[in-house]
């Protein structure tokens, strides 16, 4: 942009609206100012314009709120005051541009023009940077001194040196009021940095909340003057950044839990919520590498409630998002995509195939190829965004790129200390019902789409990935074995020509070792059920046709890659045939009895059998009875002693090698079919590409969730011998709370996360030990293939040398997803009035049936585990509670998570966008925790549950996870909120406006169904009325 030109000449190509949007942008107040001057290039002739500073940009305006006439850069220029008139500026630049002439109303307005104008460039900004950083230095050195005092001090109480004793020292927490600045802002951005006194760093420990507002100023204070002092609190002045002027004061105290000091809590300190904060925990542990691998982004908020006995609870609740949110999709991606590649170069590497196992063959090759292709542009996307992304806000789940991102991915912990005990640890885990937004719901989810393709799918043998790999094994020995036995029984027919007894023994010796390695590799029974396989095929579409991708239509019967069209009798249709079980058992049989015929010979020839062990014609007759028609009439072992060695071994060497040729058509053709069906079975047979795309999206999503709870458990239970052999023994149960109604398009939802949680009971988890304690080396990392899935979570070497043998040696952790689901929204009231809600019937039905055998089996293999004994009655409620017919019967979801904590299983909690629904969910459920487990005054459950919701509407608005209106479900009419709620102490920023209504009102939910009802009938009768 050229300075000081106008806007047709500006060589930067933007437009009016733009600037203008720009131009009422906010920014710090020491560089915004607004107001009416005269401008012009002229000393003389000026013109009244409204001038508007933003930055290092000077918006004239013709008027206020009109066109955009001129923009200055105040980069590189000066700015004075002419000496002649005291109310007239002057702006000119270094590049030579006509200087721009201002003239104000007034002195004063001049004076505040000229410095705001002066500092409003990178220079003024850097310089005072810098002075603020002196002024940093300067108090840290001041306090240096000090700081060592305390910390010698602590070191010689507790006698075991300084980081353990860091450890054991209580975390302090601190409110902090600002006083004297209400009337400069409406509203308070509270920043706490902490100084490390040593290195003179500074790290950024919490932030009230993001507000684009004026700074105010800055003020500092030393842990050890509030520590010393008799009063628990203290109070420093806030002063600007040049440390000049006083713009208020700042209030510091020291939360104190009751017990702590003789002396109670001042009143003051006795309100529920105390503070907010972002980013780190107050906590080494919870600032451990492992933690910071999981969780991101963290916001906390501190309250206070009182107990039945009237004592004191802290309670602190941590919203975090996780990198596991991309990090995970990302690496299913490359999963999948490194699977379908190879599943494509093993089906090209079966060589020539007849036409219908041929077009099969396209089938898959086109199928993987479309799915590998989206998969690269998707992981590409991915690759593209941000390497701190860690977060997919609801407003983007229908965006194809993030298709396999969970939506809304949070860990949401509270942590509640009490006189009596230390920090206990609740956790759920909420996101967005992993369900496909980009595919939509018109057709259905995954569990509708899936049953339409049952008849297609019936069609094919899905065989596993280990067998799919003895299939090519064993097709890699016949190709290695073949020719070998062939070439040996050619040698032992020249051998055999030189009458060389020790030569032809040596021959025939590798001959016999090479033919038993070639039939032990066919005693497989994959074989024998893969060739039972092809005539149940064959069978079942003996008379039906399909059209495959490469055009070409041929009958559904199975064939052998020779082109035959039946395996077995060629003159008899096989669909009148049935299978001999005992047909593959006969054919390499008569591999063994055939070397075995020339091993007897050889001998005879030799000399070295007495003539009562020589073989008869009738043994010769039995020995090849069962070999094919043209070798029935092969000469007896008994020839003449006249004729020569090679004719005595001529016949049966051929035989050899017919018995050889058909074993190896039969056991080609059985592990072509095994590899053919293990990548169709997947791929096509599973329907079109579409619906697999899908699946694969929701387990992704319903995976990343699932990750992120089981790490923080383990990282939890790591120092519990009980919970790592529970983990051993039956695995881990993953109870999935969702609260989709089954009505319009959330039952797509719920069908497609049903399909998502039965995946992932054949996810498995394994712990290793990670290189370094670097963020990248204790990420998780996933590997294997579909169906087997392996999630490795590393741990640092000294938590690794920790854990149970079982687990360093790499025992897999398998997982048991249970989903159970109420639909509580005013939708859910149509459903259960006029719609069907038996899809939530039959998935709370399973589910109970999933858990009952979990818990079971972890009480007969751990029967002395905590708690165990009183499951049964808590799976007998759950029991009834699913049978009977009630309408929004939320107690199956309560006595559902009773049982998963009393197993030490992963909660997870998701509706649509896990915004409203949810939150309103696990505020309910904390509340509970705290009256039931932790003596809650109940005069003071509304409260806590109050504050609770308030805190989910502030961090929504700063995270970007709702609209500034506020939550749409409602419920609970709290009023204004309690009056304890609004102390003095509490700054205007930390009390958000709640909306009055949280869940939807009661008595609306139960009579919409009656107002649809009564409004069809009267718009019917005033119908008629008209017409008739």
């Amino acid at each position: 942009m050229k300075r000081g030109m106008k806007m047709k000449k500006m060589k930067l190509r933007v437009n009016r609206s733009q600037l203008l949007f720009l131009s009422r942008e906010e920014t710090p107040g020491n560089f915004q100012k607004e107001g009416t001057l005269q401008v012009g290039r002229q000393e003389r002739g000026l013109t009244e314009r409204f001038c508007r500073l933003r930055g290092n940009l000077l918006f004239i305006l013709k008027k206020q709120g009109g066109d955009l006439d001129e923009v200055l850069l105040l980069e590189k220029c000066e700015v004075m005051k002419l000496p002649d008139d005291n109310r007239r500026l002057a702006v000119s630049f270094e590049s030579g541009d006509p200087p721009v002439f201002l003239h104000s109303s007034s002195s004063a307005e001049c004076v505040s023009w000229l410095d705001a104008l002066r500092d409003a460039n990178t220079e003024t900004l850097r310089r005072r940077i810098t002075h603020l950083g002196a002024l940093i230095n300067t108090h840290s050195a001041r306090h240096t001194h000090t700081a060592a005092h305390c910390t010698r001090s602590l070191e010689n109480d507790g006698g075991s040196g300084g980081v353990e004793t860091a450890v054991k020292v209580s975390p302090l927490h601190l409110t902090v009021e600002c006083r004297g600045v209400v009337s400069v802002a409406a509203r308070v951005q509270i920043q706490v940095c902490v100084i490390d006194t040593h290195t003179h760093t500074v790290r950024k420990h919490c932030c009230s909340e993001i507000d684009k507002r004026s700074f105010l100023g800055f003020t500092s204070f030393s842990i050890g003057d509030l520590l010393r002092s008799k009063e628990p609190h203290i109070s420093v002045s806030l002063r600007t950044m040049d440390g000049v002027n006083e713009v208020g004061e700042v209030k510091v105290s020291r939360l104190q839990m009751e017990g702590e000091n003789g002396h109670k809590t001042p009143p003051e300190h006795k309100c529920p919520a105390l503070c907010d904060s972002l980013h780190s925990s107050v906590h080494d542990k919870e600032n451990s590498p492992m933690m910071r691998a999981v969780l991101c982004a963290q916001v906390c908020k501190l309250y206070r409630f009182q107990t039945e006995d009237q004592r004191w609870l802290l309670v602190r609740e941590q919203l975090s998002e996780t990198p596991l949110s991309f990090s995970l999709p990302k690496q299913l991606l490359s999963a999948l995509i490194r699977e379908h590649t190879n599943r494509v170069q093993d089906v090209k590497e079966l060589g020539d195939l007849s036409p219908h196992w041929d077009g099969l063959r396209h089938d898959v090759i086109n199928h993987c190829s479309h799915l590998i292709g989206c998969y690269q542009e998707t992981l590409a996307d991915l690759d593209k965004l941000s390497a701190s992304s860690c977060f997919k806000s609801s407003s983007s789940k229908s965006d194809r790129h993030l298709q396999f991102v969970p939506t809304n991915l949070h860990s949401q912990r509270m942590e509640v200390t009490s006189p009596d005990s230390t920090g206990v640890w609740y956790e759920v885990i909420t996101f967005g019902a992993p369900a496909d937004h980009h595919q939509a719901f018109k057709h259905g989810g995954l569990k509708r789409l899936l049953n339409k393709h049952m008849n297609h799918r019936d069609s094919f043998v899905s065989y596993s990935q280990d067998e799919s790999s003895r299939a090519r094994e064993l097709l890699a020995s016949m190709a290695q074995l073949q020719p070998l036995v062939f070439g040996l029984a050619e040698e032992l027919l020249s051998v055999s020509l030189e009458l060389n007894a020790a030569r032809l023994q040596q021959v025939l010796d590798g001959l016999t070792q090479q033919t038993e390695q070639f039939v032990h590799a066919l005693k497989d029974e994959l074989v024998n059920s893969a060739l039972m396989a092809i005539h149940r095929q064959c069978i079942a579409n003996c008379n039906s046709s399909h059209v495959h991708s490469n055009g070409l239509l041929c009958e559904n019967s199975p064939v052998s890659q020779e082109g035959q069209p039946w395996i077995g009798h060629q003159d008899v249709d096989p669909c009148d045939v049935e299978y001999d079980e005992e047909e593959w058992d006969t054919a390499w049989a008569n591999v063994a009895k055939s070397l075995n015929c020339i091993v007897v010979m050889v001998d005879r020839l030799q000399g070295r059998e007495d003539r009562p062990q020589e073989l008869t014609s009738a043994e010769q007759q039995e020995s090849t009875g069962d070999t094919n028609s043209h070798n029935t009439a092969s000469p007896s072992c008994s020839s003449s002693s006249a004729s020569s060695w090679q004719e005595q071994l001529l016949p049966l060497v051929i035989t050899l090698r017919d018995c050889v040729r058909e074993a190896v058509a039969k056991a080609r053709a059985a592990m072509t079919f095994v590899i053919l069906q293990g990548a169709v079975a997947p791929t096509v047979g599973q329907g079109p590409a579409q619906i697999i795309q899908r699946r694969h999206a929701v387990l992704s999503q319903a995976l990343s969730a699932l990750v992120c709870g089981f790490m923080l458990k383990l990282f939890g239970g790591l120092e519990d011998p009980v919970f790592l052999q529970q983990l051993l023994s039956v695995g881990v149960l993953a109870q999935f709370e969702s609260l989709l109604s089954t009505y319009g398009d959330e039952v797509g939802m719920l069908e497609d996360m049903e399909v998502g949680v039965a995946d992932l009971s054949k996810v498995a988890f394994t712990v290793t030990e990670a290189k370094t304690e670097e963020l990248d080396d204790l990420l998780p990392t996933l590997s294997g293939t579909w169906g087997s899935f392996v999630v490795k979570v590393p741990l640092p070497p000294e938590t690794f040398r920790l854990l149970p043998r079982e687990l360093k040696e790499g025992r897999l952790i398998r997982v048991h997803p249970v989903l159970f689901n109420i639909g509580i929204n005013q939708q859910q009231s149509l459903a259960e009035r006029f719609g069907d809600s038996s899809l939530q019937e039959r998935v709370n039905q399973q589910s109970c049936e999933r858990l009952k055998t979990y818990c079971n089996a972890l009480r007969d293999r751990l029967p002395e585990t905590a708690g165990i004994q009183s499951l049964s009655d808590l799976l007998s409620s759950l029991d009834r509670c699913v049978e009977v017919r009630k309408r929004k019967n939320v107690e199956v979801l309560w006595i559902a998570a009773m049982v998963c904590r009393k197993v030490n299983g992963i909660r997870l909690t998701s509706c649509k966008s896990a915004k409203d629904r949810t939150a309103m969910s696990v505020t309910l459920e904390q509340c509970v925790l705290l009256r039931e487990r932790h003596t809650l005054g109940r005069q003071h459950f509304s409260t806590a549950l109050d504050c609770m919701r308030r805190s989910r509407l502030s961090w929504g608005q700063i995270l970007g996870c709702y609209a500034q209106t506020g939550l749409t479900v409602s419920g609970l009419e709290p009023g204004d909120g309690p009056s304890d709620l609004q102390g003095s102490w509490l700054p205007v920023c930390l009390a958000p406006k709640a909306p009055r209504r949280h869940l939807y009102p009661v008595a609306f939910l139960l009579v919409t169904s009656h107002l649809l009802v009564l409004w069809l009938i009267l718009s019917l009768v005033i119908l008629l009325a008209k017409y008739q």
